[in-house]
């Protein structure tokens, strides 16, 4: 039976938690690890009532800080297949299943939730506009550059199997919002198979999401992650994020 085990990294979740978990399809998930980064409203309460095992950052350390600490707990747990989910309610969690199946059947090796099926749909989901062109505009580019044919590349709800997770050197990459591109984009360059499967998508006020100016400095990331890989793949500077382990 294949161990499927369920990530959330959280910050000041305790609004949307208990919504989160009651959506998951718990038949199909052997353990639910959520790992609070020094929250400061009842989010780890919450989840203690909820029966989610806690791992609780003492100081804030940052959204990629975050993920390292969840995706070392599940490998430490014996995952075969670890689900990233952010506990905001914002992305349906039904899908969570489907996702671990494509890794199971071995199909890909890293599987994101789509939030851009359709622009009307993306938008009726509350997707503000900006950040509807800015992902629209970004992902073109990645896509381009990797040789990918992804719908989201900034998608909260992603799937690794065990394999993605001990091949790629996350310890290395940033503790904060950028983590996620740098993982997709070693992914791709190791030769990782990575997929997406859509899935709709709730914006509202009580769901997190990063505002214009940090989703500035997100895209200067992922721009330098990109140049990053190039210096790397000409042999100008290595870097041992794109190394693998």
């Amino acid at each position: 039976m294949r161990n499927v085990i369920v990530v959330m990294p959280a910050y000041n979740a305790a609004m949307t938690l208990e919504k989160t978990y009651r959506d998951l399809p718990l038949e199909g998930i052997s353990q639910v690890i959520l790992v609070d980064d020094a929250s400061s409203d009842d989010t780890v309460e919450v989840a203690a009532r909820l029966g989610i095992k806690v791992i609780r950052h003492e100081v804030n350390r940052g959204y990629g800080a975050n993920q390292k600490t969840c995706y070392s707990a599940a490998l430490d747990a014996g995952a075969d297949i670890v689900v990233m989910l952010h506990p905001d309610f914002q992305y349906d969690s039904r899908i969570v299943p489907v996702l671990a199946d494509i890794i199971e059947l071995g199909i890909c090796d890293v599987v994101l939730g789509n939030r851009m099926r359709s622009r009307a749909e993306t938008l009726a989901g509350g997707m503000p506009v900006w950040k509807y062109l800015l992902n629209r505009t970004s992902t073109f580019l990645e896509n381009f550059v990797l040789g990918e044919t992804l719908g989201d590349f900034h998608s909260g709800l992603r799937a690794y199997s065990r394999g993605a997770l001990e091949r790629i050197p996350y310890e290395l990459n940033s503790d904060d919002f950028a983590f996620d591109q740098e993982f997709l984009i070693e992914a791709s360059h190791l030769g990782l198979r990575i997929g997406d499967v859509p899935v709709p998508v709730r914006y509202f006020p009580e769901a997190s999401s990063i505002n214009f100016k940090r989703s500035m400095r997100y895209g200067s990331d992922t721009l330098l992650t990109l140049m990053s890989l190039f210096l790397h793949s000409t042999g100008v500077r290595k870097d041992p994020r794109f190394k693998g382990r």
